[in-house]
């Protein structure tokens, strides 16, 4: 009688310090998407990305001040971060330019298409392998975005592209975060991803008013910054430190934890945002919208089981798609060393 070796206590509970670590920043990312929704009304979204831009570079500076290597201040690598930001800056405006036309759910949905289009480039510019499985997982994870964007319906709404083009720009920097690899830590990654930013958050802003006409109906894309009052700083305040929070959870997960294992758990942000937005705005998701997001979550959870049973090195990276999913996140980085540390 062959007896399965388990695993042992140390491994077990690193595992479960990955899994409560990616839930628990999962929970914060909703609660931070859902204080951009709630502030997008007084406030234009160049503004609130700005801010939130600041907050990281005052927070994560005396983090990595303090850590040191592998974590740097200044790299080399600052072209590719600079490219990610601009992917960053005009993927998460698009996504929140279209929170006050959708609900959180559906535009969340919509973005969860990132890991699948994710899977797609890895194959054509990382050469990664998918077999049959795996792509008949992605072909049902397509399907329920169609459904989820109902592009031949009655009810389509043509900002639905703004959050699925955010997916491709978060997928293509997902490749770029590949091709940095283990030569940047997760922290440099993201203080210089949020900071870029937030620099060209702010004449994007007015270029966007140049180009289009804003009228009352977007005043959340409009280019002049109102002062905020005392009683909103706390407030804007959080919204910076809610997703710094999140994202060093996400990064403690993938340190701790095997990506295969706690990757799945990126989409506990899907049924996280449907009960937040139903509760905060009455919120009820249209029934083509819960459709796909079943079938964008069973593609994704399914893809992660195939992962477990393949045999891979232990030094062998996890596949690209195994990577960090959350809107706002910067995105944790694929395989990190036992050196960094984030908590």
């Amino acid at each position: 009688m062959t007896l399965t070796a388990q695993p042992s206590t140390p491994d077990r509970a690193r595992s479960i310090e990955g899994v409560l670590c990616i839930v628990v920043g999962m929970l914060l990312f909703v609660g931070q998407d859902a204080m951009m929704k709630y502030l997008l009304g007084p406030y234009p979204v160049w503004m609130l990305i700005f801010i939130r831009s600041v907050i990281t570079l005052l927070v994560l500076t005396p983090v990595i001040l303090h850590l040191g290597a592998p974590h740097r201040l200044f790299t080399p690598l600052w072209p590719w971060h600079l490219l990610r930001a601009a992917l960053f800056a005009v993927g998460f405006s698009l996504f929140y330019a279209a929170f006050p036309y959708m609900g959180l759910a559906e535009v969340s949905t919509i973005f969860f298409a990132a890991p699948l289009i994710t899977s797609l480039l890895a194959t054509v510019f990382l050469k990664e392998k998918i077999g049959i499985h795996r792509s008949l997982a992605l072909l049902v994870g397509f399907a329920g975005v169609v459904i989820a964007m109902q592009p031949t319906g009655d009810a389509f709404q043509w900002v639905a592209i703004l959050p699925f083009i955010c997916a491709v720009t978060y997928a293509i920097s997902q490749i770029i975060m590949r091709k940095i690899g283990d030569r940047e830590s997760t922290l440099t990654v993201g203080l210089y991803t949020i900071v870029f930013a937030g620099i060209l958050i702010a004449p994007g802003g007015w270029l966007v008013n140049q180009v289009i006409d804003v009228g009352p109906e977007m005043r959340h894309l409009r280019s002049d910054w109102p002062v905020p009052p005392l009683g909103h700083l706390p407030l804007l305040a959080l919204l910076g430190l809610t997703g710094m929070v999140g994202y060093m959870l996400l990064s403690r997960a993938y340190q701790v934890a095997s990506a295969t294992l706690v990757a799945p758990f990126d989409y506990t942000y899907l049924p996280f945002a449907t009960l937040l937005a139903f509760f905060l705005w009455n919120e009820v998701p249209t029934w083509s919208t819960l459709a796909g997001m079943l079938l964008i979550v069973s593609s994704g959870l399914y893809t992660g089981y195939r992962e477990l049973l393949q045999d891979r090195p232990d030094d062998a990276p996890p596949p690209t798609a195994d990577a960090a999913f959350a809107p706002g996140n910067p995105t944790a980085p694929l395989a990190m060393g036992p050196d960094e540390g984030t908590a």
